[in-house]
């Protein structure tokens, strides 16, 4: 285990002492002070990797001297200690820099691994020094890629972006879909023109017609105003139609009408409108076998399919990892004002052993999560372990009908569950002190084997 320079500050002798016994014994260098006067002229003294500072001190806050200590030095890893249960002070110990906060009284088993994974931190965005930052104009709108079918993909979109034919883009959820077709508008001499996007599976039926074909004054109850379709705001523009394996058979004839003749009529309407607003159609489903179950209109399929993209799912494509992940690293970055994390040695092997049955989606949201939960320039290998197996502690849903004391008491049994019923650390998610934790257990009849 690799040791390194600690500075412990509290005002406790008694913990004082035991915590610098216990950290000399591991092997660290260890260096005390009870006072923030102390803590600061210590911490400029010797430079130490980790700190282990108090939040109430005799002459001032340990919030102070964590401010104090991260401008002198941002890459020091501090872990607040308190004995009390304050969520404003929590959050305002991680906004200032803390690398963890640990409740009183102190578990020496957590205290440790806490240490030994800040001293791993620290050593890793060492190994990192050269960070880069974000561009300026960042792309949030690129598709990512150098593998053969990704370069067959490209070369489609630049057929289509020369005209304005109509598209099928076919492909597993997640595989960016929408993404193309945008990409095939911006590319496009329209590209100044509107790009609507229509998700013919988010609608119910009896609403779809009037959100694609817009509706009159009174054609049903409810429609107080006259109001444009999809295809009327699409203008001479693009329309992506999401999921179109999802409509319906009366829409289906409708909106093959329009794709033969450009024309279309609000719903109550009396007149035909037309529109040469450019069709791009999208679907997970298999629309082949659909028309042979007489599921999807033959002629409809043929008229969208004049041109079809097929995305290949992310396990057909594993050499793109290390380039989708360096995308999402700087998207990340970029959206929340930082600099571009680094990965540890071994992270890339374990996101291209993973099954990613939510293909690039699922990866965006690993990667996004996995630079959110680390305390460091480095994303660990073990945080993706967490996220990959499903270990890492989630935001629960309940159904709106239970009550506050049932969504309390399941959310406590998931939280246990995660951590193997470590009560220690579950207190630590929940945001609770332990002996509150175990009179929650003791009201709700917890136990590992309950549900």
């Amino acid at each position: 285990m690799s040791v390194a320079d600690l500075l412990i500050v509290d005002d406790e002798s008694t913990i004082l002492e035991s915590i610098s016994m216990f950290m000399a014994e591991k092997g660290h260098a260890v260096h005390t002070a009870a006072t923030v006067k102390q803590a600061l002229e210590l911490f400029e003294k010797t430079n130490p990797q980790v700190v282990i500072l108090d939040i109430r001190l005799t002459d001032g806050s340990g919030l102070d001297a964590l401010r104090q200590m991260k401008a002198v030095n941002p890459l020091a890893r501090i872990i607040m200690i308190t004995a009390f249960q304050d969520m404003e002070t929590t959050i305002e110990a991680m906004k200032l820099g803390a690398y963890d906060y640990i409740h009183k009284p102190l578990d020496a088993v957590e205290l440790d691994n806490t240490v030994a994974q800040a001293i791993e931190s620290l050593e890793q965005d060492r190994k990192h020094t050269e960070f880069s930052e974000g561009p300026a104009g960042f792309d949030r709108g690129v598709i990512v890629g150098s593998s053969r079918v990704m370069k067959d993909v490209f070369k489609m979109i630049g057929m289509l972006c020369q005209n304005r034919a109509t598209a099928l883009i076919t492909g597993e959820t997640g595989t960016g879909k929408e993404l193309v077709s945008r990409r095939i508008h911006l590319s496009s001499p329209d590209k100044d023109k509107p790009f609507i996007t229509f998700d013919c599976s988010a609608v119910v039926n009896t609403l779809l017609e009037s959100e694609l074909f817009g509706h009159e004054k009174g054609a049903f109850t409810g429609a107080v105003t006259q109001r444009p379709g999809k295809i009327e705001l699409a203008g001479d523009g693009t329309l992506f139609l999401d999921e179109v394996g999802e409509l319906p058979l009366n829409l289906q004839a409708k909106l093959l009408g329009f794709l033969e003749r450009k024309e279309y009529m609000r719903v109550g309407g009396c007149s035909n409108l037309t529109s040469r607003c450019r069709i791009i159609a999208a679907t997970n489903q298999d629309l082949d076998q659909m028309v042979k179950e007489k599921k999807f209109r033959a002629d409809l399929y043929y008229r969208l399919k004049v041109v079809t993209i097929t995305l290949p799912s992310l396990k057909d494509r594993l050499s793109d990892i290390p380039l989708l992940v360096d995308h999402f690293i700087r998207k990340c970055a970029h959206d929340l004002g930082v600099k571009p994390m680094q990965l540890q040695d071994g992270c890339i092997e374990r996101l291209k052993s993973h099954a990613w049955t939510g293909n690039v989606r699922e990866l965006e949201n690993v990667i996004i999560s996995a630079a959110i939960r680390s305390r460091g320039n480095v994303i660990l290998v073990e945080t993706l372990d967490a996220l990959l197996s499903g270990t890492a502690p989630q935001v629960s849903r309940y159904p709106a009908s239970q009550s506050l004391a049932q969504v309390e008491k399941r959310h406590i049994q998931a939280v246990l569950a995660s951590v193997q019923w470590n009560k220690t650390r579950a207190s630590r998610i929940l945001k609770i002190s332990l002996p509150t934790l175990r009179k929650k257990i003791h009201k709700y009849q917890l136990s590992p084997n309950s549900g």
